[in-house]
């Protein structure tokens, strides 16, 4: 397992997965440890996945001072992945909330950038985020479900902050709610960091603006990929953050919700892999 130190002495950990040219993971949660990545549906055949465990997560230290938990505070955590993989230029993805900070991170270092990659991405640093509705909007649409009734009230009652998150709620994330989906959310809570969670989304983070004009200087293409079931984003916003970017391409995964690799890894990888390669876009997507 490396190991790099942050600017601030912390010390942080990463994992290597795969064979080819790096591809750094930033993992959601927020504040959960890489490991719920796994090897992206696939995705090690084509790079070498550098997932990186942020700062109080997984195999990477506590910081000294949890104020560094924040997402802007993280993005030079990054940049110390860069240098001390000796890459002038890199491949980033960012899944859910790491798709945050690998915004900013594009935002403050453009040129440091070969190619982002926004899976499912929360994107409040662009001033976007996702509403209750949204996500009561894309939970009515797995009405069918055997689970829907139990959980459709529970969902409503987190999103009005009269309830808390429960396991009732989890197979809304989910395209499909089969046994790889139930072992996937049942790690969750051994693998999440809640206290530094918590300070991952302050609004002080975030300056929309700012992080817009400096994105103009971004010249690498983006790919913004969202799930047709997912609430957060829903694929509507996912295209808004797109039209942001010089050169961004969209898409949407039919029949995904927030973890598009174990929802259909072929069509993930196929999709994902044409673009860090440069390739056309399978027909079929």
């Amino acid at each position: 397992m490396p190991i790099f130190t942050a600017p601030d002495g912390t010390e942080l950990a990463y994992h290597l997965r795969g064979q080819g040219d790096p591809l750094v993971v930033l993992p959601g949660g927020p504040m959960r440890a890489s490991a719920y990545l796994g090897d992206l549906g696939g995705l090690t055949a084509h790079r070498r996945l550098v997932l990186l465990d942020l700062r109080g997560t997984g195999d990477s230290a506590l910081p000294a001072d949890a104020s560094t938990y924040r997402c802007d505070r993280q993005v030079d955590d990054v940049e110390a992945l860069r240098a001390h993989l000796g890459l002038e230029r890199m491949e980033v993805l960012g899944h859910s909330a790491g798709g945050s900070l690998a915004v900013l991170y594009a935002a403050r270092r453009p040129r440091r950038v070969a190619r982002l990659a926004l899976i499912t991405a929360a994107v409040r640093p662009l001033g976007l985020r996702a509403t209750a509705e949204d996500r009561l909007a894309a939970a009515r649409m797995r009405s069918r479900e055997p689970w829907f009734e139990k959980a459709y009230p529970a969902l409503e009652a987190w999103l009005a902050g009269t309830g808390g998150y429960g396991p009732e709620l989890a197979p809304f994330f989910y395209g499909r709610w089969d046994a790889a989906a139930r072992a996937h959310a049942g790690a969750d809570e051994e693998q999440t960091n809640e206290a530094a969670a918590d300070r991952y989304f302050a609004e002080a983070a975030f300056d929309p603006v700012a992080t817009r004009a400096a994105l103009a200087e971004l010249t690498a293409p983006v790919l913004v990929l969202a799930g047709e079931l997912d609430g957060g984003p829903r694929p509507g916003l996912a295209r808004r953050a797109a039209e942001t970017f010089r050169h961004a391409e969209f898409a949407v995964q039919p029949g995904a919700g927030h973890y598009l690799w174990l929802d259909d890894p072929d069509w993930f990888v196929r999709r994902v892999a044409a673009f860090f390669t440069g390739a056309a876009v399978p027909s079929a997507q």
